[in-house]
């Protein structure tokens, strides 16, 4: 096996990487979290997933740690 394809199967097995991980939700989001998974019946994970893939575009143009000012680290919902 030459380098391009080990990069190729490194490739694709992180696209099919399943290992546990373990995320940490306010009790109230969780819940709400919980009754869309119950509404769509599909897993809590993939609602994350798919919201994660909803949301990805909007996240990259929040300003990192560095950028923000005093009294913007929180703005809470």
């Amino acid at each position: 096996m030459n380098d391009k394809d080990a990069l190729a199967k490194n490739n694709e097995a992180s696209k099919t990487d399943k290992r546990k991980q373990s995320l940490y939700f306010p009790e109230s989001m969780l819940q709400e979290i919980k009754e869309e998974a119950a509404r769509l019946d599909r897993s809590l994970s993939w609602v994350v997933q798919r919201a994660w893939k909803l949301a990805r575009l909007e996240i990259k143009k929040l300003p990192s740690v560095n950028e923000v000012s005093d009294g913007d680290e929180d703005i809470g919902d």
